[in-house]
């Protein structure tokens, strides 16, 4: 498969996975292992990656050697919470400057917080950084992050957590067809097919956590996507037939038939 390209490094995988909500950093392990993935995101807030000496670590189970850590605000309300956590975790990880900027405007719907989005974005990018960026799936904000030099935009298909799907296809197209930067979808994907449809679309790929988490067998599930992504993206490529309203189309060969 075509690689996925971001901030200038090239990615097999099309697929990245949150590494929260798992009973054990055992079983992270192994549903990061049977997703392919390549890019692992981080709740700086959440998991310890050596801000607490002596207790397990997530970097012991997913090494940086193996893996690109995509540390993340996930739990930061406001741009300056958001800017001092990845300042934070470019500290722990040894000046890792690619991060997942998140700031949401509410607990309850965990909607991003696009002002405040902004407003983070635009320092952390004159700080060096290389932001991804978790946003509303509104045209006009992708746009504006774009500009500012976000290295990503990663709409939301539905709510955090939600497994609602892609519940606005007509602004996500919309994103994709203006954005020269990669497009991924992020946050509300709850099955295969919904992975497999993102990618039919042509967002350059998709990240996740619950869909994969939150199933019956998480390992199982993770094998899953990452078939799903594999085969959006072929399909992609291959290009879909057309729809024919109201047209049908012999499947076999109507010239050459035996009389």
């Amino acid at each position: 498969m075509d690689p996925l390209i971001i901030a200038g490094k090239a990615y097999r995988s099309r697929l990245l996975v949150g590494t929260g909500k798992y009973k054990d950093f055992a079983e992270t392990k192994a549903a990061v292992e049977a997703s392919g993935a390549e890019i692992v995101t981080v709740a700086i807030r959440r998991t310890n990656i050596g801000q607490e000496p002596g207790q397990p670590s997530l970097l012991d189970v997913l090494p940086p050697s193996r893996y690109t850590m995509l540390p993340n605000t996930a739990g930061c309300y406001s741009a300056d919470d958001a800017v001092r956590t990845l300042r934070l975790a470019r500290e722990l990880l040894d000046g890792h400057d690619l991060v997942k900027l998140e700031v949401l405007g509410d607990p309850k719907t965990l909607f991003p917080h696009m002002p405040e989005t902004i407003k983070a974005a635009e320092i952390l990018v004159k700080d060096g950084f290389k932001v991804m960026v978790y946003c509303s799936d509104d045209p006009i904000q992708a746009k504006i992050l774009e500009d500012i030099g976000c290295v990503a935009v990663m709409p939301l298909a539905s709510l955090i957590g939600s497994g609602m799907g892609i519940l606005n296809p007509w602004n996500l197209r919309l994103i994709l067809d203006q954005s020269k930067v990669p497009v991924l979808v992020d946050a509300g994907v709850g099955t295969a097919s919904d992975a497999a449809i993102a990618l039919e679309m042509g967002c350059d790929g998709v990240l996740m956590n619950t869909a994969i988490a939150g199933a019956q067998n998480p390992v199982l599930m993770a094998g899953a996507m990452k078939k799903a992504v594999e085969a959006g993206r072929e399909a992609f490529l291959a290009g879909r037939m057309p729809k024919k309203l109201y047209s049908a189309t012999p499947s076999s060969p109507t010239s050459g038939m035996i009389s």
